[in-house]
């Protein structure tokens, strides 16, 4: 990825600042603050700027000066895309630091995502105060709603200049992060001076550059919850199976997190890894093995694991509203072919199969995730006001930075030569492959 894409660290800004900052702290962070992006000395050398020197990243935190004048400021906070635990922390952490620390009181909320900005749809908007948001976080899910597919550009820059919105926060995945992109070059289009600021949300933890997304801990800490079930189930009866299905469309970092997390699993299958279903190395007969050892096994799948064994040769494949293809079932496509399997030989199994996805998706964050999504929104908060656009705040190497929206993309997958996998190999003690020679 290194040597095919085209690195651009700059960051969009709506003019000079010239407000003193309202917030009080001990330092204010300077846009000549940087970290660089190169951490190994073949990228340091390779890899540069535009301009010749090292790329370097802005790091994330309250100017000296700001661009807006809170007393005349209006922000807006939108949600969009699938449910994921710290929506609400993060819409609780802006309306707090815009609030109480910038002074802005004119807070609104855009219902059930971009439809919220189409009159068509006539979604009312939600004022959002402290008083509103203050046990937010108690909750999960997103007190806006959400929806998903796209919308007009134009007609939402149109709502965005009608509703006098200064500052507007999007809170989204990789889908969202774009349509944000396109907002903001809209905007720009037209000279107004509006603030878009993204703050990624994907629950897959699969956005290249960002370190970890906001939701990822607590999904690991669930799906723990029903791989404890599912061994407990296992070891209960001769030949238990427990077969656990959990989110992870395009990769398996869940999967792999939650197999380290809880040392039970046994079998771990995800998007990355491709596998047979039959022959002497495939999943079925490396299932049977572990039976013949042990009488019990737990099986954690990943949802876009399998999908070659379950579609038809040739088949469309359908997408959602977002763009995103429909995944067929491999749960319970498992579950079949692991029950006809073992019935043809004769050989007695019990099997218990779990899904907890939309459990997984739908709780509170963690104490972990609930303290991210609070930096999340605090550091968007002091770069809107700073006058900075066509951004998303995100972790990097341990520090808060601003990355560009066009910059950051999902697809990131479980490096399968790499130190996680390794680890999840060691830790079930399944085959590196379980394919066919």
């Amino acid at each position: 990825m290194h040597d095919k894409m085209q690195y651009d660290f700059t960051i969009q800004s709506l003019g000079e600042c010239t407000i003193p900052s309202p917030v009080s702290v001990s330092y204010f962070t300077s846009n000549e603050k940087r970290i660089l992006f190169n951490i190994y000395l073949n990228q340091y050398e390779r890899l540069k700027s535009s301009d010749g020197h090292p790329l370097s990243v802005e790091v994330a935190g309250p100017r000296e000066k700001i661009f807006f004048d809170p007393s005349k400021t209006k922000a807006a906070v939108v949600t969009c895309g699938g449910l994921c635990p710290g929506i609400n922390d993060v819409i609780r952490a802006l309306v707090m630091e815009l609030y109480h620390r910038y002074g802005v009181e004119n807070i609104v909320g855009i219902r059930y995502g971009f439809q919220g900005l189409i009159p068509k749809y006539g979604h009312a908007f939600m004022e959002l105060t402290p008083e509103v948001v203050k046990d937010i976080h108690t909750v999960g899910g997103s007190i806006l709603g959400s929806s998903r597919g796209r919308q007009d550009i134009g007609e939402m820059s149109n709502a965005i200049r009608r509703m006098n919105i200064d500052l507007l926060f999007c809170i989204g995945g990789d889908g969202t992060m774009r349509a944000t992109e396109c907002i903001t070059e809209e905007i720009n289009r037209r000279c107004h001076n509006i603030s878009v600021i993204g703050i990624p949300k994907t629950i897959d933890n699969d956005l290249n550059l960002i370190q970890k997304t906001f939701g990822f801990d607590t999904a690991i800490s669930e799906s723990v919850k029903a791989i404890q079930c599912a061994h407990v189930e296992a070891k209960g009866a001769p030949n238990g199976i427990g077969l656990v299905k959990i989110m992870g469309r395009q990769s398996g970092h869940i999967a792999a997190g939650a197999a380290l997390a809880q040392s039970d699993v046994n079998i771990v299958l995800i998007p990355e890894v491709p596998f047979d279903l039959e022959g002497e190395s495939g999943f079925l007969r490396t299932l049977e093995n572990r039976l013949q050892v042990s009488s019990h096994c737990v099986i954690l799948v990943a949802e876009g694991a399998g999908q070659e064994h379950i579609r038809k040769l040739g088949e469309v494949i359908e997408t959602d509203a977002s763009g995103n293809p429909r995944l067929l079932d491999v749960g319970l496509f498992l579950k079949a072919r692991i029950e006809d399997y073992f019935q043809k030989k004769n050989i007695e199994i019990n099997l218990k199969y779990i899904d907890p996805s939309y459990t997984i998706r739908s709780v509170p964050a963690n104490a972990s995730d609930s303290m991210y999504c609070g930096a999340l929104g605090q550091y968007a908060v002091h770069a809107g006001m700073a006058g900075k656009t066509g951004m998303l705040v995100g972790l990097m190497k341990d520090e808060y930075v601003h990355i560009p929206l066009k910059m950051v993309t999902s697809g990131t997958k479980v490096d399968t030569g790499g130190n996680v996998w390794m680890r999840v190999l060691e830790t079930t003690g399944q085959p590196p492959s379980m394919k066919n020679s």
